[in-house]
């Protein structure tokens, strides 16, 4: 988080931070012109993924309303190209492409997942995600990983953020599909590429592993005759 701190005091775009201390942990120094930016929010016990944003959210006062984890690094200031992408584009969400600290393009931009892409998947056939190089041009796509997104306030407001009722994995999916159904876009931006440490932590944690299939439930239940098409 700290790094990430740092990397936004270079971002005079950003008005407002705010800052979710989901359990006991450690004090983050936060930059000098950052100061009078931070809101700090203390949870007195852990929230999911989506109810943590939806409670920043409330502390939003402007047109645009972006959720960025803590493991996200900025090569350069990603918002002036987001902006006018969102602009230009009339979309109600847009996100850059990450790459991993090796520099390699991660599946952060993804078709909806159906059965038998996962079950693709699972033999190693597909991950079912665009093929996109840093530098492309911007696209429409079905959904963006949740850690790194750039949302009309407006159009976040009124499908009512996140769904809670996912405590951790497929917030993301399931928010790009109701904008989808709301007839607003999604767009992946490969003009501006962020480095994500990603966690994986559903690949090695029992807890993490049991939040992704009961995640993955509730999404299919929801959607899988459902699911619009990304144009």
């Amino acid at each position: 988080m700290a790094q990430l701190l740092r990397d936004l005091t270079q971002c005079p775009e950003v008005t407002r931070i705010v800052l979710t201390h989901n359990m006991h942990e450690a004090a983050v120094a936060i930059p000098e012109t950052l100061a009078s930016k931070v809101v700090n929010v203390n949870n007195l016990v852990p929230k999911g993924f989506g109810a943590n944003h939806n409670a920043a959210f409330r502390h939003c006062q402007t047109h645009y309303f972006c959720v960025l984890n803590p493991d996200i690094r900025l090569l350069t200031n990603p918002f002036p190209v987001l902006l006018s992408v969102l602009k230009k584009t009339n979309a109600g969400a847009a996100a850059p492409i990450s790459v991993n600290a090796e520099g390699v393009v991660e599946d952060s931009v993804r078709h909806f997942p159906h059965p038998r892409s996962l079950a693709a998947k699972a033999f190693g056939l597909t991950d079912g995600s665009y093929r996109s190089r840093p530098g492309a041009e911007p696209f429409a796509a079905d959904w963006v990983g949740g850690m790194f997104m750039l949302f009309r306030s407006a159009d976040f407001k009124a499908i009512h953020g996140f769904d809670e009722k996912y405590f951790l994995y497929y917030e993301d999916v399931d928010i790009c599909a109701r904008l989808w159904k709301a007839h607003r876009r999604v767009v992946a931006c490969p003009q501006v590429t962020v480095v994500h440490n990603a966690q994986r932590a559903s690949r090695r944690d029992l807890r993490h592993m049991r939040w992704h299939l009961q995640s993955m439930t509730r999404y299919f239940r929801k959607y899988l005759f459902r699911l619009p098409v990304a144009k």
